[in-house]
């Protein structure tokens, strides 16, 4: 056995002695004897360790981590820079961890040497932020700190009204679209698709659907195929503080819930002069109906029915018709359908009854009795669908008057989301923090 010369062996060294008398004595203990040197050793042993001189053999201890790591800036900082942590000459990161006010962490990287970690995941515009540090003196000590910092506040909001107002029954017919008007236009591709990427529809049940930009603030949702019936659909924009473009930011959040009702489906022939009204496939009613006359024909196409009026006054100069003309009017009317902004209505029109399933004499509204108006009015809803075949009328446009987005084909629509793809409105799974951590060893 080797032993420092630093340490005190001298209780051993007495225990073996080679004194004749103290070998007899030895020899009648026995075992006892060599119990005795167990104990020597087991004295030395500790002994020998504390005067070594070398700290990292005594193992990991705990140290404070302040003085080891520095953080880039902990005020006014840019949302669109990276935040860098840093250890000094000597010491490692173990472990970074970025969390926001929602508990949400922030992805980050560590750097192969384990000397510097930065953010790589989106800060949001002034909001506070804390950070945890674990670090490694090189010394085998290891120790914690936490640090925080501030972004600077966005000077531009992008905030998103959505559509449709749910504010009365929120109930609506099976071709309803969601819409979003946005605060500010919206140009840039890759900024359109962080609104995209902001905007989460769900149902139940899921659907197919996609958005569709109308124009650079404007932006419809729709499912491939129309709204199943009994779905629940949730739109929320979710965005605050998160950078969109240069200078803008996303604003307040905002959302809406609405129910699908029944499936109602009313086919308007324009040559037969009759109208035929289905509730989830069934025909409840077909009325003898009169369209616009050549040079007011009613336009072909899908549409949605947008409101409607117990009672509208309707004059011929809101649609470009001159007063006092054979052409003009100003007619109180009922049980007033709207399925366009420019004025076009299924309504009651008493004054035309002779005509309803025999010729189109009306200025591009579809007219009826009284009678068969009131129970339209009573079996529709916001939502429903109304189609339009066989008039010499141009086909419904699909934006700007009113929702025409079922006269575009699916293959096109999806062609004017930012993304280019379709998505799924399954509810997402619950997310697992995000990457922007490294484990602290062991």
């Amino acid at each position: 056995m080797s032993l420092d010369p630093g340490c005190s062996y001298d209780l051993i060294n007495r225990s073996n002695r080679a004194d004749p008398s103290e070998a007899v004595m030895a020899d009648r203990r026995g075992i006892a004897g060599i119990g005795s040197i167990s104990l020597a050793m087991a004295v030395l042993a500790p002994l020998a360790a504390c005067s070594s001189g070398d700290d990292e053999s005594s193992g990991p201890h705990r140290i404070d981590a302040a003085p080891l790591v520095r953080l880039s800036a902990e005020d006014k900082v840019d949302p669109s820079k990276p935040v860098t942590v840093t250890a000094l000459e000597g010491s490692r990161l173990t472990d970074v961890t970025v969390i926001g006010p929602d508990g949400r962490v922030v992805a980050g990287k560590l750097a192969d040497d384990q000397r510097s970690w930065q953010t790589t995941g989106r800060l949001k515009a002034g909001t506070a932020y804390a950070v945890r540090i674990s670090a490694d003196d090189g010394k085998n000590g290891r120790g914690d700190t936490t640090r925080k910092f501030r972004t600077l506040a966005a000077q531009r909001l992008l905030n998103a009204k959505l559509g449709p107002d749910s504010s009365g029954s929120g109930v609506y017919g099976v071709g309803q679209p969601l819409t979003v008007q946005l605060s500010e236009a919206v140009k840039d591709p890759q900024a359109r698709q962080e609104v995209e990427q902001a905007l989460t529809v769900t149902s139940q049940p899921a659907v197919t659907g996609a958005w569709y930009w109308v124009d650079d603030k404007n932006l419809h949702f729709r499912p491939q195929e129309y709204w199943p019936v009994g779905t629940t659909v949730s739109l929320v924009f979710d965005d605050t503080g998160s950078r969109i473009a240069d200078g803008l930011y996303g604003g307040d959040r905002s959302s809406l819930r609405l129910r699908i009702g029944a499936r109602v489906e009313t086919v308007i022939d324009a040559a037969a002069h009759e109208l035929t009204l289905k509730r989830d496939g069934q025909v409840l009613r077909t009325i003898p109906v009169t369209t616009g006359r050549p040079g007011f024909d009613t336009r072909n196409g899908i549409k949605v029915v947008l409101g409607q009026e117990r009672s509208v006054r309707m004059n011929g100069e809101t649609i470009g018709i001159a007063a006092g003309t054979s052409d003009s009017y100003d007619l109180n009317v009922e049980w007033a359908t709207r399925v366009t902004w420019s004025g076009e209505y299924v309504h009651a029109a008493p004054w035309s009854v002779s005509s309803q399933g025999v010729e189109n004499v009306s200025h591009g509204c579809t007219g009826m009795s009284t009678d068969n108006a009131k129970w339209f009015y009573d079996n529709t809803r916001v939502g429903d669908l109304v189609t339009v075949v066989n008039s010499r009328g141009a086909k419904m446009e699909p934006f700007g008057n009113g929702f025409g987005d079922w006269n575009v084909s699916w293959t096109d629509w999806v062609k004017h989301s930012a993304l280019g793809k379709p998505l799924s409105t399954t509810a997402p799974a619950a997310q697992a923090p995000a990457a922007g951590m490294m484990r602290p060893e062991m």
